[in-house]
């Protein structure tokens, strides 16, 4: 008797494992997608940050700096 309800359990279980595997592989793709995704918004970024400033020197500005702020005539 034991044994019918232990191959029961595996027979279901087998479905289950199955099912996660599935979810595990569409996840997976799902993550592919985003990270190309976020990859040529960041490339598209950085090419806009190029046009806007061609140089590449886009300075050393820093947050809340007094000084800048003072000169700016924001303090």
């Amino acid at each position: 008797m034991f044994r019918y309800v232990s191959e029961f359990v595996q027979f279901f279980w087998m479905f289950e494992s199955h099912a996660q595997q599935r979810r595990a592989w569409q996840d997976a793709d799902e993550a592919r997608v985003a990270r190309a995704r976020a990859e040529a918004r960041a490339e598209a970024q950085s090419r806009a940050m190029l046009d806007a400033n061609p140089s590449g020197a886009l300075g050393d500005a820093r947050l809340d700096d007094p000084y800048n702020l003072n000169d700016s005539g924001l303090l």
